[in-house]
């Protein structure tokens, strides 16, 4: 059964910086996009980043580029999300997810189905 776990969330003040992970155990395939999104209260659930397992592009959602960055410690199965001059609208729930698929398609951002979910972590930036 695959598990992802998220940590690292925490509450920051704005600018400030916060690094999440996503530990994965369980897959046995050859390959994952894995994605972090992240839900507000009262907004619905939006993607932020991608990366392919085997590597590609990263994508990221317009409001995050230039100041978060998601990379991967295959050895430990491990995602994560650089998260730098946060801002309060950045405040979520952040959700690490993964969906078995095409490198291309990850690069691209598209994100038809997801296949795990993690239990999120919360993250609250203060002005």
């Amino acid at each position: 059964q695959v598990q992802l776990v998220e940590s690292g969330g925490g509450s920051v003040q704005a600018g400030g910086s916060l690094r999440l992970s996503c530990a994965r155990s369980g897959y046995t395939g050859s390959s994952l996009c894995m994605g972090w999104f992240r839900q507000a209260p009262g907004k619905k659930r939006e993607e932020v980043a991608y990366v392919y397992t085997t590597g590609g592009s990263a994508y990221y959602v317009d409001s995050v580029k230039g100041r978060f960055t998601i990379s991967q410690d295959n050895a430990k199965n491990t995602v994560y999300l650089q998260m730098n001059s946060l801002k309060p609208e950045d405040s979520a729930m952040y959700y690490c997810a993964a969906r078995r698929g095409r490198s291309s398609d990850c690069d691209s951002g598209f994100w038809p189905r997801t296949d795990y979910w993690g239990q999120g972590t919360r993250v609250t930036v203060s002005s």
